[in-house]
């Protein structure tokens, strides 16, 4: 017999169901202010390393062993990161969340703020590589430390029928931390005196992200601390589970999971950092107009993006990424030729580059994450991110640029096309697996 619905029940169904509603909108603003944060300082660094570093930290070497070195240096964060998610997710155990991300974005915004005070080679000699390297590890390990697993939650939260849009909300935080970064450089640049630009100019970048970090701190702790979000995580297990019992129980899915979306992961810095270091070390073109080329390019990436989204929602996931593996394989053997074809070619190069880019990296982030239990998916989707980022990104720009002037710039597309095999391969595997699951289970 149906009963009578108090007012209390009704307002009660009422909530629970605007909840439902509310919660991936409110999540995903979230995510897309701390993704922005991180990636701001991710390319304040990786611009600096090609035009300001070299001149600055290793001036008693010519200019390109000087961006190989920042290179070199570049790379430990992606090293140090893997260590920094062990770290954090003891503290997250012991300490939660919010102690958490607290702690690990203060070292961020301290590492970062740091630099902005970083001596020359000529002030105090071999200890300004120590200090920036000590610096760039600590960036390192503060970002597998602000791994908040609010990715992890939105998909949880998204819609059955959106999550491929979903998904594309966390990876909007590349290109949009890229334009603020190459704005404020390419304005500092193109504003002041060589001299002045190298004596003060570039370290008020790396003070913006300080202030960007304490910006994004707040916004995510709100997200965080809250009962209605902390319930989130703990109905849907997103708790921090122990690093052994997790690659124990996901290891297999983990480096499936890091080789999937290796594709896009190369193509990130072969469109970001490499092309910046060519254009600077080999032609006569001005790095602020480059600069301004990334940031057109960089629109058209938060647009392919978007695409992504609405994409994967109607073919399917994987099959995007397949496909956009395929055409950045097709890319790798014609493009990087652009950048030796003045403004016009490192254009296309830039914007066919960053559309390829944002289609495929807007969906790298959760090809096989899906796969994990839900009682260690947030650890083994921090995991994940950490091994893509070290294996794909991490050393690109210094392969490339060895690649580039030892071979010839066209050399530089064998780094893609190798991601892209094995981002088909990953791929492929998954299937593979996933298919003999069912098998199993009949």
């Amino acid at each position: 017999m149906a009963t009578a619905q108090t007012p209390a029940m009704a307002d009660l169904h009422s909530g629970e169901h605007g909840h439902d509603q509310a919660s991936p909108g409110e999540i995903a603003i979230g995510v897309i202010i701390g993704r922005t944060s991180e990636f701001f300082d991710f390319f304040v660094f990786a611009i600096a390393s090609v035009i300001v570093f070299p001149r600055l930290v290793f001036p008693f070497t010519s200019e390109l062993t000087g961006t190989l070195y920042s290179f070199m240096i570049f790379a430990l964060a992606f090293m140090a990161r893997p260590i920094g998610t062990v770290i954090f997710m003891t503290v997250d155990r012991s300490y939660g969340k919010a102690a958490k991300l607290v702690s690990a974005l203060f070292l961020l915004g301290t590492a970062t703020v740091a630099l902005a005070f970083l001596p020359g080679y000529h002030d105090i000699g071999s200890a300004a590589i120590w200090l920036l390297a000590l610096a760039r590890i600590a960036q390192g390990l503060a970002w597998g430390g602000a791994w908040d697993g609010m990715a992890s939650l939105l998909a949880l939260n998204a819609p059955p029928s959106k999550r491929g849009w979903y998904a594309m909300v966390p990876q909007l935080g590349a290109p949009l931390g890229l334009i603020v970064a190459s704005a404020l450089f390419a304005y500092f640049a193109g504003n002041l005196s060589a001299d002045d630009f190298f004596d003060w100019g570039w370290r008020y970048p790396f003070f913006v992200a300080f202030a960007i970090n304490v910006v994004a701190l707040f916004a995510r702790l709100r997200m965080v601390t809250t009962e209605e979000y902390a319930s989130l995580f703990e109905t849907r297990e997103l708790q921090p589970s122990r690093i052994s019992e997790t690659v124990a129980r996901e290891g297999q899915n983990i480096m499936l999971g890091a080789f999937a979306p290796l594709a896009s992961f190369a193509l990130f810095h072969m469109v970001t950092v490499f092309p910046l270091s060519w254009v600077f070390l080999f032609t006569r073109e001005s790095p602020v107009r480059f600069l301004i080329i990334e940031i057109v390019a960089a629109v058209f990436g938060v647009v392919a993006i978007v695409l992504s989204g609405i994409i994967a929602d109607r073919v399917g996931r994987k099959s995007l990424l397949m496909g956009s593996a395929i055409a950045i394989a097709i890319y790798s053997g014609f493009a990087p030729q652009l950048l030796d074809a003045g403004a016009f070619g490192e254009t296309i190069y830039m914007v066919i580059g960053f559309i390829l880019l944002g289609l495929s990296f807007g969906q790298s982030s959760g090809a096989i994450a899906s796969n994990f239990r839900q009682a260690y998916r947030y650890t083994a989707s921090a995991l994940t991110s950490d091994m893509a980022w070290l294996f794909g990104a991490g050393f690109a720009p210094l392969v490339a640029l060895l690649l580039a002037t030892n071979l010839g710039v066209i050399a530089s597309g064998a780094y893609l096309l190798s991601g892209a095999f094995w981002t088909l391969l990953a791929l492929w595997l998954s299937g593979q697996r996933e298919a003999g699951d069912m098998d199993a289970g009949r």
